[in-house]
């Protein structure tokens, strides 16, 4: 895990991203898709800190369609960045998968709700 990458601003998890070794995280303008992603330009222009601050949230039409970000961000929301690395860092050392090899899916998106996500973040346990 490098912690330091932190949470996007829509929830993706930099901090444990496999798919690019070398990028620093959407905060620190090192993923190559911001100039295009809604979220990141909405909070930035809003100065946020992340969708999960917005009086918005949930929006729709960009990256929060997606059940796993969504789940993420709203963990954010309930319970605080810092909490969600802790539970993404102390998961990853017991094997649960950010992202499967080669793929951009991983252990959280084998869930039908976000109450679900959330459960299994906090735990690390399949419901």
């Amino acid at each position: 895990m490098q912690r330091e990458k932190g949470i996007a601003y829509c929830g993706l998890a930099c901090c444990v991203c496999s798919e690019n070794a070398d990028c620093a995280g959407c905060r620190e303008g090192g993923c190559n898709f911001k100039d295009m992603c809604g979220n990141y330009s909405c909070c930035t222009e809003k100065g946020l800190t992340g969708c999960w601050a917005c009086e918005d949230f949930p929006c729709g039409g960009n990256m929060l369609d997606k059940l796993r970000i969504r789940a993420f961000a709203r963990f954010v929301r309930e319970y605080g960045q810092q909490m969600l690395l802790d539970c993404l860092e102390r998961n990853e050392q017991a094997g649960v998968l950010y992202h499967d090899e080669g793929r951009l899916t991983g252990d959280y998106d084998k869930f039908d709700t976000e109450e679900e996500i959330i459960s299994y973040i906090l735990t690390g346990n399949r419901i």
